[in-house]
């Protein structure tokens, strides 16, 4: 797949387990490292650790596994690195603070709607 349908997946994933504010920011004019960030928030790290959980089963499912994941056993925020997709999944504070949308302010970006996958 290609890693703009392996951020909408990621998306996808994310917002089935009730992330919130799921964006998508395409950085490849900006970043040699990666195309995509895909980043959401949650009310608490459980949650956060939940929504990481849904998106490494259905990805696994079509043999698709993170290269690098960090942040997991805190949980405040995640990272799970598919190469040319990174995804981060905040705690709500966490993401305020870092406010990574900002920071990757020319990059342009999506929300991510659910309908527009069915």
């Amino acid at each position: 797949m290609d890693s703009k349908e392996l951020a909408r997946k990621i998306a996808k994933y994310a917002d089935a387990k009730k992330a919130r504010d799921v964006l998508i920011l395409d950085v490849r004019e900006l970043s040699p490292v990666t195309d995509y960030f895909v980043i959401g928030s949650a009310n608490n790290n459980i949650l956060t650790r939940a929504i990481v959980d849904n998106i490494e089963d259905e990805l696994a499912k079509e043999d698709c596994h993170p290269l690098h994941k960090e942040g997991y056993g805190e949980g405040n925020w995640v990272l799970l690195d598919y190469g040319d997709v990174v995804a981060h999944i905040f705690i709500e504070d966490e993401r305020d603070f870092y406010n990574l949308e900002q920071l990757w302010a020319d990059a342009p970006s999506e929300a991510y709607e659910p309908d527009e996958e069915q």
